[in-house]
């Protein structure tokens, strides 16, 4: 029998300040398969650390710090189903396991920034303790990250005026973290500050999670939303004086460079041209000062066949081959700021981001 068991349960009382994607409970992982969103509400329980990253590779769980968070808990899982051959010395099946883990996304940081505290905290710990230690330690991680997305709600929010039309792609919200979001945590806080006219949410193909998920979210709490098509991306910023296009990130570079959802370069461009403003809001676990530029960000490559098939339908002539990256990387000269739990960084930099940090 598999180690996954279907849940049903509501989200017809969804808050964001209340809500997360990711559950643990009685020592399982439960996860909303937000591949059935808006449409239908599925958790999925979890006991098994590899299952666990083919859930995070197939986009059961997605958004950079609700991965970090799920492979926090996925280690917790592998110290379960492994404590008699830890206390023994015996920790190759655990290793296996984060490695593993650390395989399920390449391009999001906040996936190899939880390992590395949680194993960083396995060595520190004495066999008998592992697992409540670290189930503990994970807890915290997912906790944090709601608080943080508060804190970056707040900073955000400082820089938007009353009245004002913000465009956002893909989903950094409430499903995307821990909690609240960071992108529209910014826009759930500007909005409860009634500073938000109207918000734009790009529809993000080939996963359609702005489609999917980020209009969900929105419509749910009453703000204004206007679904767009990524085509007609410039189209609206010219016609509509939107202020501010406001994203999250999976991975930013030392000098400022954003990798984010496929499709953030080109909305930085239009917004340049356009006098639209960019902000990225991100905790600063997405950081990745060992990287000093964008062109070493590694680019997930994701199945042709996400491009060519909508479900098991074909939607392109049969034998195309697709060019279908996941994330794109969008240089600091087009990003006006980036927003942490921390505060605002202006301008980004290498000196700015290096000062934010210090």
């Amino acid at each position: 029998m598999s180690s996954t068991a279907l849940l049903n349960d509501s989200l017809a009382n969804f808050t964001p300040d209340e809500f997360s994607p990711i559950r643990w409970r009685n020592g399982q992982l439960e996860l909303l398969d937000q591949r059935q969103l808006p449409h239908r509400v599925e958790w999925l329980r979890y006991s098994n650390t590899c299952e666990v990253a083919q859930a995070i590779t197939d986009m059961v769980v997605r958004g950079a710090p609700a991965i970090g968070i799920t492979a926090a808990y996925g280690v917790v899982l592998s110290l379960i189903n492994h404590q008699n051959a830890l206390i023994s010395g015996n920790n190759n099946s655990l290793q296996q396991d984060i490695q593993a883990l650390a395989q399920s996304r390449p391009t999001a940081i906040n996936l190899h920034w939880a390992l590395d505290r949680m194993s960083a905290l396995i060595e520190r710990t004495e066999p008998e303790q592992l697992v409540s230690r670290l189930a503990k330690e994970a807890i915290a991680i997912h906790q944090q990250d709601i608080d943080f997305c508060h804190r970056i709600g707040q900073h955000g929010a400082s820089l938007i005026l009353e009245g004002s039309r913000v465009y956002t792609h893909c989903n950094a919200g409430a499903l995307a973290t821990g909690g609240h979001g960071t992108a529209l945590g910014v826009i759930r806080t500007a909005f409860a500050q009634n500073k938000i006219a109207q918000v734009y949410a790009g529809e993000t193909r080939p996963w359609f999670q702005g489609a999917r998920l980020t209009s969900w979210e929105l419509l749910e709490e009453g703000i204004p939303t206007f679904l767009v098509t990524e085509g007609a991306a410039g189209h609206t910023l010219k016609q509509n004086n939107v202020d501010w296009v406001i994203v999250g990130s999976d991975r930013i570079a030392a000098d400022g460079s954003v990798a984010n959802k496929i499709g953030t370069y080109n909305l930085a461009i239009l917004a340049r041209h356009h006098g639209c403003k960019v902000m990225v809001a991100a905790p600063s676990s997405t950081f990745d000062l060992s990287i000093q530029n964008g062109a070493d960000i590694p680019i997930e490559q994701r199945p042709t066949e996400e491009v060519t098939h909508y479900k098991e339908s074909a939607i392109s002539a049969s034998g195309v081959t697709a060019i279908n990256p996941s994330f794109d990387v969008t240089p600091p000269d087009l990003v006006d700021v980036i927003v942490t739990e921390r505060g605002i960084i202006h301008n980004p930099s290498t000196e700015t981001i290096k000062a934010h940090f210090e």
